[in-house]
């Protein structure tokens, strides 16, 4: 059984009479009050039964609400004892065996006992008179006014109730009425509206229809702030969108047409130009992925840019062909270089050493001696001869191991390390890298550097250095590194056994 919509009638001038015994008819999830009209729909044999009874005596029948409206066959336990005698109208039978009546609240009763329970529910009852409403209570005419403004207040707030409710409503003075007529417009749970059909004082009855009407003000109050803000937020939305497919459009005729598709294709290209490591690709693919997703005005789309660029950016497969022509090399170290002549001699046998054996894993080059003497000019030597590019990074001074291994993606402004800025900045994965003053490292809570140089050295780690900032594999190997000192002293022992 369904609950139509509410439409309240003036009541009967005339008493209405009411028999003690009536057939009697279970609702699932409506309560019928007093002088309201309602549809029902029926399909219980027992509830067709007792419509048919109705009808064959005097139209009148009992509404009873169930406790439990999952409940297909209730029980009399399973029916509240105090309900509503209602008239039958109208009455149609559907195709189905289904049919339709249309029902008058008449009265309050309460079920005494009942006498049957099949084919349908008999039940003698008593009927509850309905509680006048005396002048000059000014408590109760207080209620009266305050359950009349907040029924105002909440068809102001968007709740739908017909304009001839609200004309009744102003003009009934009949507080049991009024109660009445208001919880049957409100969306009240069925043990809310039995709260109030069996509520006989007439204060208990305005007061419990107030707090309902109070609650639902809050409702429709959080309801009508929620929907502004989605509401101000979809129309800022779509003014950003309508503003963007302008901007678009106007770039387009200018030719400056910068789409994040147009970037997704670009950093494509690079990618398979570059010939990044496998590693490094499926990094790649997994940000283009986010790319895509994310806002192209967001800071995040801003970081995403930045790191593929980087990645993009990098020398992975390019290298610069080396010169390893003695003959070639000495011109060039003595056209550098007065004297120095074991220094030289020392040169020329390291990179005869390279000639035989390209990809030679013996220590590096250290130039020790004070300042002045020519240590980094004799790198950049090394570097022409070789047709190399030259990278000098400075240790003097550095304390913080993100310089050497970068910062997380993390942080605000993250960057690659110095080695890896050295490579970008060379644009060969080979160049001839000159780590200076080597002697002046320094270490604090923001970590050792001297650790992080370790595996940049290391022949046998540097092939897979990570940088925090790129958090992929990059080789180092082919990367011929000379370092410079004033004095050994200071150096850390497990740089000098690899120098």
């Amino acid at each position: 059984m369904s609950e139509g919509n509410h439409t309240p009638q003036e009541a009967r001038e005339e008493a209405v009479a009411i028999p003690d015994v009536l057939p009697a008819m279970a609702l699932k999830d409506a309560v019928l009050f007093p002088f309201v009209m309602v549809p029902l729909s029926i399909g219980r044999d027992r509830s067709v039964a007792a419509v048919d009874q109705a009808l064959a005596e005097n139209r009148l029948l009992l509404l009873l609400a169930q406790k439990e409206p999952n409940e297909e066959n209730p029980a009399p336990k399973d029916l509240y004892q105090v309900g509503t005698v209602a008239g039958i109208m109208r009455m149609i039978k559907l195709p189905d065996n289904r049919i339709r009546i249309l029902v008058q609240g008449l009265a309050r009763a309460r079920v005494e006992y009942f006498m049957q329970e099949e084919p349908f529910l008999r039940a003698r009852i008593t009927r509850l008179e309905e509680p006048g409403t005396p002048a000059g209570d000014l408590e109760l005419e207080a209620f009266l006014r305050t359950v009349r403004a907040n029924l105002e207040k909440v068809v102001e707030l968007g709740k739908s109730v017909s304009p001839e409710v609200m004309l009744i409503a102003t003009s009934l003075e009949d507080g049991a009425r009024l109660a009445d007529l208001v919880a049957s417009n409100l969306t009240l749970k069925p043990d809310e509206a039995q709260k109030v059909l069996e509520a006989t004082d007439l204060k208990e009855r305005l007061r419990a229809v107030n707090e309902f009407l109070e609650h639902e003000i809050a409702l429709l109050e959080v309801q009508r702030q929620i929907t502004t803000q989605v509401q101000g937020e979809m129309d800022k939305s779509q003014r950003e969108y309508l503003l963007r497919q302008q901007l678009k459009a106007i770039q387009k005729e200018l030719g400056e047409t910068d789409d994040v598709d147009q970037d997704v294709q670009r950093y494509r290209e690079m990618i398979t130009a570059k010939q990044l490591s496998e590693e490094a690709r499926l990094e790649a693919e997994k940000q283009l992925k986010r790319l895509r997703t994310t806002h192209p005005e967001s800071a995040e789309a801003s970081v995403i840019r930045t790191y593929l660029d980087w990645l993009t950016g990098l020398p992975w497969k390019t290298y610069s062909k080396d010169n390893l022509d003695l003959a070639h090399a000495r011109p060039i170290l003595d056209q550098d270089h007065y004297d120095l002549e074991k220094v030289k001699q020392r040169i020329l046998e390291f990179l005869a050493v390279r000639k035989l054996k390209e990809d030679s894993k013996g220590p590096i080059l250290c130039f020790v001696g004070p300042p002045g003497v020519g240590k980094t000019s004799l790198g950049r030597s090394i570097a022409r001869a070789l047709e190399r590019k030259f990278i000098r990074l400075s240790l003097g001074g550095v304390h913080d191991e993100a310089e050497v291994r970068g910062h997380r993606r993390t942080y605000v402004g993250a960057l690659p390390g110095r080695v890896i800025q050295g490579i970008n900045q060379a644009g060969t994965s080979n160049p001839v890298f000159m780590l200076d003053e080597i002697d002046k490292l320094g270490a604090d809570y923001r970590g050792d550097p001297a650790a992080a140089l370790l595996e940049v050295l290391d022949p046998e780690q540097n092939f897979s250095f990570r940088d925090h900032y790129l958090d992929v594999a990059y080789d180092l190997s082919k990367v011929l590194f000379i370092a410079t000192a004033n004095v050994t002293e200071p150096i850390h022992p497990a740089f000098l056994d690899r120098m």
